[in-house]
């Protein structure tokens, strides 16, 4: 019979079944935590999306106030100004200092805006002859063609802010032609103290008599830090789930390595060598002695 080198020998039992009973309040630890971090998440993410709808939203549905309450001509152009309705009273720029604005697109056509400047009532000039005034943009056409005439006498209108382009080509002066609002560019070409942003009319008093298309206000860029907390609270959620899933696996796994014990058989083992003692030692009794002679031989 084979032993250790103890003298003892042994068998291990089977790991403990992942279905075994022992396991059972772990299982059920496991799907609890799994099930709660998992909504806790998924909720933390929709308050993350509702604020940002809310976000859009809030730029959308502004109620229209007077463009002295929200920007002057010199005030830096900041996030409160962004897509924010205002009215506007005060009187077009000649006609010959409209441009062109191409690459803006209509339903799906490429087209142009017409930009003007119109100069703002009621707003004291900050730079010595240069009275202050808003770019505005009149309308979209399909095409950049002669420049229609700027409307005359006093207008009032409605227009939504929007902020300048940072980057932009260079001016087609003979055509009058530019692929962006740049305002820093367009003061070269312009004797006006202009405004920081540019507004996109929506409503016109008394109505302008050029045959443009209404332009469209571009939809508003959700603020990329809206909710910003609730999105990483999700995150949290779901990292405190996968850890929970890690401590199941591990605490599993030392159940199962504390069932798969060795049963020990160290009294068979002993009462084996005993009788193999006792028949070595039969056997040595049962050998015959020889005889030898008073000589030795």
């Amino acid at each position: 019979m084979t032993g250790s080198p103890s003298g003892r020998s042994g068998s291990a039992r089977p790991p403990v079944g992942w279905l075994s009973s022992r396991l059972w309040g772990l299982h059920v630890l496991l799907v609890v935590a799994v099930a709660f971090t998992t909504f806790m998440g998924l909720w933390q993410l929709g308050a993350y999306e509702e604020r940002r709808d809310d976000a859009q939203a809030n730029l959308t549905k502004t109620v229209a106030v007077p463009l002295q309450d929200v920007l002057g001509p010199d005030d830096p152009y900041t996030s409160t100004a962004d897509y924010q309705p205002v009215t506007v009273t005060g009187t077009y720029g000649p006609t010959d200092e409209q441009v062109w604005i191409e690459g803006r697109e209509h339903e799906g056509r490429e087209g142009y805006w017409l930009v003007a400047p119109i100069v703002v009532d009621g707003v004291e000039p900050a730079v010595a002859d240069r009275q202050p005034a808003l770019l505005v943009v009149r309308g979209w056409s399909a095409e950049a063609g002669e420049l229609p005439p700027t409307p005359q006498g006093e207008v009032s209108l409605e227009a939504v802010l929007q902020v300048g382009d940072a980057r932009g080509s260079a001016f087609d002066v003979q055509t009058r032609t530019l692929d962006s609002i740049r305002i820093p560019r367009l003061v070269n070409e312009m004797p006006y103290d202009l405004y920081g942003g540019y507004g996109i009319v929506t409503a016109h008093d008394p109505a302008d008599a050029a045959a443009l298309t209404p332009a469209t206000v571009p939809e508003p860029t959700s603020d990329s830090t809206a909710g910003t907390r609730n999105l990483f609270y999700a995150i949290e959620w779901w990292i405190f789930g996968a850890f929970a899933l890690l401590m199941w696996w591990r605490m599993c796994q030392d159940i199962r390595r504390e069932g798969t014990v060795t049963i020990s058989h160290v009294p068979a083992a002993k009462r084996a060598a005993q009788e193999a003692a006792r028949a070595r030692a039969r056997a040595r009794e049962a050998e015959p002695v020889e005889e030898k002679s008073p000589s030795g031989r």
